[in-house]
């Protein structure tokens, strides 16, 4: 009778190389790591979205601004790529989700980090409910049917603003439902999508283009703006670039969830950022050159819709207009999945109220469920604001923009310090051995310039001008709402902070060490 020796024991398969970066951070692989390099790009294109942003805010630039405004756009399309280099060299050293709190605090300290995230993820959440808006600009163009209160279908009109509303927490029911699901058919969702807007967009622009009525001459004139002189338009029009041009970090945020992120994420900011700033410049341009009239009002009001309906018959831009309403849906949902990866990311860390819950990620579906619901209820619950007063919508989406503006230079400027430190170099090697994405030389001057646009551009949106945000008078508080909002946000990130200290043990997050700092 002869015995056999017991087999050897099998050894754990090795980790992925992907995986074993995240563990460098401390942290295990728990969100299903499933996206290429196109669904990184539609990530943060579908943020950006901009048949979302340029149809919701056109007419709000064009008011303020007359065709003039165009030319804010280039302006912030250059002051946003200075920001999303600075943040694509972070990505590629920090291949995290929730990217601005981990940037943050790796270049400053846990504090300083911590208020940067509380603010984005703050900032998400009334960005999810400005995009859900958008569909009051669409829909009921399309049918009148969709009109569900009242007749007037004006976003700026007590109906449109409350059917807005309507409209909008229909929407957000939809999104998170889909942010319950698994995330490749997340990522499924996003990258149809996205295909499907850039389609649109380039065939919206292409139709434009071809039933110009006018030369591109007309972008130096002024005529009909709200805002007197030059100067003053082109600062107030700046919102609707600004607005749209934001969100690029998407692709940093879904880090976790996308192979070889050192090297597809940085690319992927900056090509999202860079095909919607040249889409949504062309269709602003488009538009301005196909309307019927410039002088009518009704540019002023109902924006790219009636261009479409009006320049291209209303068969052919009601077609166009039903991919604008999948683009809204598609930002929508992107937008409220990175503000779920932000409350992950710092729950993840004991930075959050009931973190534990936050945090937790079905082994099943590779999706942090409590997120989804949290992002939905709340941003259904500041769309209960437009049911109040139309001046809503501006607030809202003013608000959002402001909050992600400050959050953005809550990171440049950390990382500008640690250059002058001499603490950020590029030495390491991506996933493939190539060298880390690195401005270089560059890196310091663009860097200062990325940082001054940014606070510029926040006190510039944040300014309580009457005018715009309070334009019938006798509503304070949608005037200061910005400025206020962004203070209850710190108040109650200080005080949740004094809280915690004195309840909760040290963090976890690791504070920045200078090798750490050098990448």
């Amino acid at each position: 009778m002869t015995s056999t020796a017991p087999a050897a024991p099998r050894p754990d398969p090795p980790l992925d190389p992907d995986e074993l970066s995240l563990a460098e951070f401390g942290y295990r692989q728990e969100l299903h790591r499933s996206l290429g390099r196109y669904a990184s790009f539609a990530a943060g294109f579908s943020f950006i979205s901009v048949l979302t942003t340029v149809f919701q805010f056109f007419a709000f630039g064009y008011a303020f601004g007359g065709p003039v405004f165009f030319w804010a756009w280039p302006a912030v399309l250059v002051g946003q790529l200075l920001v999303a280099a600075c943040f694509a060299e972070l990505a590629a050293r920090y291949p995290i989700s929730g990217a601005i709190y981990q940037w943050s605090s790796r270049l400053s300290n846990v504090t300083f980090g911590w208020f940067a995230g509380w603010i984005m993820v703050i900032g998400q959440i009334v960005v999810v409910a400005a995009a859900a808006l958008a569909l009051q600009m669409v829909l009921p163009a399309i049918w009148s049917g969709f009109q569900l209160i009242g007749t007037d279908p004006a976003p700026t009109s007590a109906d449109g603003a409350a059917n807005a509303a309507l409209l909008g927490v229909i929407l957000l029911v939809l999104t998170t439902v889909v942010n319950l699901l698994d995330n490749k058919v997340l990522s499924l969702v996003n990258r149809v999508g996205v295909t499907a807007e850039i389609i649109g967009a380039v065939l919206i622009i292409a139709l434009l283009l071809t039933h110009s009525e006018r030369s591109p001459g007309i972008t130096f004139h002024t005529e009909g703006a709200a805002q007197s002189g030059l100067l003053g338009a082109l600062l107030v029009g700046s919102f609707t670039a600004a607005y749209v041009m934001i969100g690029f970090d998407s692709a940093g945020e879904m880090s976790e969830e996308t192979h070889h992120p050192r090297r597809t994420a940085p690319r992927t900011i900056l090509t999202a950022l860079g095909a919607a700033g040249l889409l949504g410049g062309l269709l602003v341009l488009g538009g301005l050159l196909a309307a019927p009239s410039l002088t009518d009002g009704r540019l002023a009001v109902d924006g790219l819709s009636y261009v479409l309906t009006s320049s291209l018959g209303d068969g052919v831009g009601r077609v166009l207009l039903a991919d604008v309403v999948v683009a809204i849906t598609v930002a929508t949902l992107a937008i409220q999945t990175a503000a779920c990866r932000m409350l992950f990311s710092m729950a993840r860390d004991g930075q959050l109220p009931f973190a534990r819950r936050l945090a937790k990620v079905s082994p099943r579906t590779g999706m942090p469920g409590a997120p989804a619901l949290v992002v939905g209820v709340l941003a259904a619950a500041l769309l209960l604001l437009n049911f109040a007063s139309p001046e809503a919508f501006l607030a809202i989406g003013t608000t959002c923009i402001v909050m992600l503006y400050l959050a953005y230079a809550m990171v440049t400027g950390p990382l500008l310090v640690a250059r002058l430190r001499g603490r950020f170099t590029a030495t390491d090697t991506d996933e493939t051995g190539a060298r880390l994405f690195s401005l270089g030389r560059w890196g310091v001057p663009l860097n200062a310039l990325a940082l001054l646009y940014g606070l510029a551009m926040t006190v510039n949106l944040a300014w309580p001008r009457a005018a715009v945000y309070d334009p019938a008078g006798g509503h304070w508080y949608f005037q200061w709402f910005t400025v206020l909002f962004l203070g209850v946000t710190v108040v109650a990130g200080v005080g949740f902070r004094m809280y915690r200290r004195r309840t909760a043990p040290v963090s976890t997050v690791p504070e920045t060490t200078a090798s750490e700092a050098a990448g």
